[in-house]
């Protein structure tokens, strides 16, 4: 199948997702997960429709974003954000989805500040409480996200979520109802329901994820097809 085809068939799986939720599909960004995906494949997602696209490595992406590879669409920081990065990342990308620790978020706030601009941000939850990944435990967002309401040049848009691997279809569903309840209660809390962006589900689980309130799905082997891992 073609981009454009598997985009439109990620598309109608949404939608119907959506509809058996009561939902309007319409309210669910789709970001195109491009690692290891080169500047022309990220070039082809765009011109076939694609809603943003979203990228886990800083380096890969400075190269692309150097061929112009994001030209005509939203980008998203997805992987994981080393302290060290923070400066190449901030004010490139239109949302960093991986804020993972009160660290990561001073110093994001400390380098928008540096270039006068208000940077974007989701809290990541480590909704499966898993030591091999980064992210918030779930008794922490709350403070977290109080704490990114007190600093000045970032906004948090609201969360996203790595689930652990499902042992069984629908095993995201729990973790994502989770996430759900998290983000309503913050929202309703400390933001005046004014948070936009519940990032859950990619190729695997994207469907539950959107019957469980996901607003942004990242979805990468549906639309790009299967990775070669030999970077």
């Amino acid at each position: 199948m073609s981009m454009a085809e598997n985009i439109a068939q990620v598309r109608a799986n949404i939608a119907r997702a959506a509809t058996d939720a009561g939902r309007d599909p319409a309210e669910i960004l789709l970001i195109g997960a491009s690692k290891m995906n080169d500047a022309a494949a990220c070039r082809a997602a765009i011109a076939a429709g694609i809603d943003a696209l979203g990228e886990n490595r800083v380096q890969e992406m400075t190269q692309k974003l150097l061929a112009h590879a994001y030209d005509g669409a939203p980008l998203h920081f997805i992987g994981h954000l080393q302290r060290n990065k923070v400066k190449m990342v901030v004010g490139k990308v239109d949302v960093i989805e991986s804020v993972s620790s009160e660290e990561l978020l001073r110093l994001i706030d400390a380098q928008a500040e540096r270039l006068g601009i208000v940077q974007d941000i989701l809290l990541e939850v480590n909704i499966g409480s898993e030591d091999a990944k980064s992210g918030f435990a779930p008794e922490a967002v709350a403070d977290a996200a109080a704490l990114a309401a007190a600093l000045r040049h970032i906004r948090l848009r609201g969360l996203m979520c790595i689930p652990p691997v499902a042992e069984e279809k629908h095993g995201s569903i729990p973790y994502f109802e989770k996430v759900r309840a998290l983000y309503v209660d913050i929202n309703e809390k400390l933001y005046h329901n004014k948070l936009d962006m519940l990032s859950m589900g990619m190729s695997g689980d994207y469907e539950d994820a959107v019957r469980c309130g996901a607003t942004v799905v990242r979805v990468g082997t549906a639309i790009f097809g299967a990775r070669a891992y030999t970077l």
